[in-house]
């Protein structure tokens, strides 16, 4: 079946997703890989539109997470294989990641050890506690009208749809 798309429509202050009506049965139809791409690049869009008003990325963000629980720093090399499984066409490719540690550096977020690992600085430390505070926010309005049992639901079918498909 051909998906039936979400029309974009804007309402207001940006841009919001007015979803179709479907009928239970036409739902049950549509491809989950659509609909879970579709809902991976509006969820990116509207979280990098959220940092951005701090000037930051989804791939600031992960960078200075992943640093702030290793003790010493992780290496270029290190950071990019830890986080690469989760840079997409949405968030961004691995091979473009230099540039957001380069960003970092400059802004004095981040500084190079001796050995080449990374580490936070006080100024990373600040910058990431200020994406922290924002974070409530944007988790509520992605999760705004949904229950955490139908979240909970959902998250165990698509767990079970990857165990289906994995091996």
């Amino acid at each position: 079946m051909i998906p039936v798309r979400a029309r974009r429509t804007t309402q207001g202050k940006g841009t919001t997703m007015e979803l179709m009506d479907l009928t239970d049965e036409q739902l049950a139809g549509q491809p989950v890989g659509y609909w879970t791409g579709e809902a991976h690049a509006a969820v990116i869009a509207f979280i990098n539109a959220e940092q951005g008003r701090l000037g930051v990325t989804q791939r600031h963000w992960m960078t200075l997470n992943r640093l702030a629980i290793v003790e010493g720093g992780l290496t270029r090399e290190g950071l990019a294989e830890a986080l690469g499984r989760y840079m997409t066409p949405q968030i961004g490719d691995v091979s473009t990641y230099g540039v957001v540690l380069d960003d970092l550096v400059d802004r004095g977020w981040i500084t190079p050890g001796p050995d080449g690992r990374l580490t936070l600085t006080e100024a990373g430390h600040a910058g990431r506690a200020r994406l922290l505070a924002i974070a409530p926010g944007v988790r509520d309005r992605i999760h705004e009208g949904i229950p955490d049992e139908e979240y909970v639901l959902a998250l165990k079918v698509l767990r079970r749809m990857i165990a289906n498909v994995s091996g």
